[in-house]
């Protein structure tokens, strides 16, 4: 059928072509001449025919005449031609023209080519489904099925969330034995939805799911699903789960599920019918298939809090499996799967780059493997070693090394005691984290310096005396350009911004401050992504001034503390600087000869 309506319309461009070929030959054959010299020739009695329309008169000359050529035509002038055709005894008649031909060829001509190029277009874009092909699969789920060649993805591929994987292993094992798991009624959950941020490997899972069980893997983004169409997005649920269904046992994964599944509000105004379309269409399929069919679905989000309950209910999404950030047992697993793609030191320690990478997830790993041997590239090396680590760490934590920003003396200076400011408290202070490294080369869009602190170990709860040790660490710098210059600067806008964030939560999140009471007044909405924007206060005005209150005397009592630590080690600190201001960048074992004298 479709080569047939292919043939018929190249048999009609072809007659089109023809036609339009035969009215240039003959017009080829045709001279036009003025009306003047008509006139002239049919006075010398040299017109044989003519044939007069409304506009134009055509016509023959006789056989003797060879000056002109034999069919001629001229625009109508004379009204009286038909007395001197007379006079002059030539044949003429009077020809009614019909331009429909003209008129079909201006209508047929720019609709062909319209198709024609409408055609191409849908071609390309329904790659292959030929003519309107991609309107014909509007409705069809664009999935892509991964089968067991192609997913080599497996669990030794995926380090540092070995509670998920134990989670996980379940459904494989059900997946490739199926009755083991029905011997005695049980039956697997529908639904299993990865939960954490982004970056923590949920889609990696995922298809290592698919890769241990060795079965069909239905891959999808939420996104897909909503299209400007209403009722598009529920005919591709339909479909895929049909899909599914010839190929169970298999896995259906949805990535980015708060795309679909955002809760439905009962105040919206319209604009939504296409997501709560969709969103209620796979409600039905989750009801509507039996988990012994070997069909299981994985959603995959970073925001659970905007999920729909009625997604999330039991027979549903059963199992909601948590994929955190790794702990430093965590990192040094991943590490070690990604140092397996590089050619690195066989001495490198891995637990000193586990412990200065405190809150990487596991792509933010990759992507120190991968920058540390850049690094190493740049400077020729054989092998990754442990400096190069060191190195790509400042260049994601700090940003990108400032090499041609020229600073002056007197800033350089300020710098200097700014961050060894910061450098001496924290010593002092006897904090869990230890100064790694102090460095005034300037780095990333506006830092002028920076203090690299290395967690000793991970910690899960903050005590308020933990908290308020990091506010005076932060304190640090500015209490040094106060104690050593007498002035405020620019320097330390980031510190007092950290320093508040940390105090306003203490104060409205961890109930920290005896004025305002052990209340919760504001909420970590999405504990996946980080906040951002202004805070949106939900209490009087009286209990925010007395937040505002408590925030101002937490600060102040940590830049008191600050301050005394370093008019106490005011020698150390005037020393530290200098050498700072020297060599640029003070080590771990650098500090250490400094810190051994400090008076805390």
């Amino acid at each position: 059928m479709k080569h047939m309506r292919f043939n018929v319309a190249y048999l009609l461009l072809a007659a089109l072509g023809i036609f339009m070929l035969q009215n240039v030959i003959l017009q080829s054959t045709i001279q036009t001449i003025p009306y003047s010299e008509f006139v002239s020739l049919l006075q010398q009695g040299q017109v044989a025919e003519v044939s007069v329309t409304d506009t134009a008169i055509k016509g023959r000359l006789k056989e003797s005449n060879t000056a002109y050529a034999k069919n001629f035509i001229c625009n109508r002038i004379d009204l009286n031609l038909a007395e001197q055709l007379d006079k002059y005894g030539v044949q003429y008649q009077r020809v009614i023209e019909s331009h429909l031909i003209e008129e079909v060829i201006s209508w047929i001509l720019p609709t062909l080519l319209f198709f024609a190029i409408w055609f191409f277009i849908m071609k390309r874009m329904g790659k292959g489904g030929g003519f309107g092909g991609n309107f014909m699969s509007v409705g069809k789920s664009k999935a892509k099925v991964y089968v067991e060649k192609n997913v080599k993805t497996t669990f030794k591929d995926v380090a540092g969330v070995d509670e998920a994987k134990e989670e996980l292993v379940e459904i494989v094992n059900f997946l490739k034995n199926s009755e083991k798991y029905q011997r005695l009624g049980g039956r697997m959950p529908k639904g299993v939805l990865l939960v954490g941020p982004p970056g923590t490997g949920k889609t990696l899972i995922a298809r290592a799911v698919a890769g241990e069980a060795g079965v069909p893997f239905f891959s999808i983004s939420g996104s897909e699903f909503v299209e400007m169409f209403v009722g598009v997005g529920a005919a591709r649920v339909r479909d895929l789960f049909e899909q599914a269904s010839k190929a169970a046992p298999c896995i259906i994964f949805i990535d980015e599920l708060d795309a679909l599944g955002k809760a439905r509000s009962s105040h919206a105004l319209g604009g939504h019918d296409e997501k709560e379309q969709t969103l209620n269409q796979l409600l039905t399929e989750l009801d509507g298939f039996d988990a012994r069919e070997g069909i299981i679905l994985l959603g995959a989000t970073n925001r659970p809090e905007i999920l729909d309950p009625a997604l999330l209910r039991s027979g549903r999404f059963d199992r909601q499996v948590l994929i955190d950030r790794p702990d430093k047992k965590g990192r040094i697993e991943i590490l070690q799967v990604h140092l397996q793609k590089i050619k690195s030191d066989p001495k490198l320690e891995i637990e000193k780059i586990a412990a200065l990478t405190t809150g990487f997830s596991g792509a933010d790993l990759a992507n120190l493997a991968n920058e540390a041997a850049l690094v190493a590239t740049r400077r020729n090396a054989a092998e990754v070693e442990l400096e190069d680590f060191n190195q790509a760490i400042e260049r994601i934590v700090a940003g990108l090394e400032k090499k041609n920003r020229v600073l002056s003396p007197t800033e350089r200076r300020v710098i200097a005691f700014h961050e060894m400011g910061h450098a001496i408290v924290g010593a002092a202070l006897k904090n869990q984290d230890v100064i790694h490294k102090v460095s005034i080369i300037p780095r990333g869009m506006g830092a002028l310096g920076y203090t690299i602190q290395r967690p000793t170990e991970d910690s899960f709860i903050m005590r308020e005396e933990d908290l308020t040790k990091r506010i005076a660490i932060l304190m640090g710098g500015r209490a040094a350009e106060k104690l050593m210059f007498n002035h405020w600067s620019t320097g330390a806008a980031d510190d007092l911004s950290k320093a508040t964030d940390i105090a306003i939560n203490m104060v409205t999140r961890y109930g920290m401050s005896s004025v305002v009471g052990y209340v919760t007044l504001e909420s970590d909405s999405s504990p996946f992504l980080a906040q951002t924007g202004a805070r949106q206060r939900n209490f009087s005005e009286h209990t925010s001034r007395e937040v505002d209150e408590a925030v101002r005397k937490i600060n102040e009592r940590a830049f008191i503390q600050a301050s005394e630590i370093l008019e106490k080690n005011r020698t150390l600190l005037e020393e530290s600087a200098a050498t700072l201001l020297e060599k640029e960048t003070l080590e771990e074992k650098d500090l250490a000869v400094f810190f051994e004298r400090l008076l805390s």
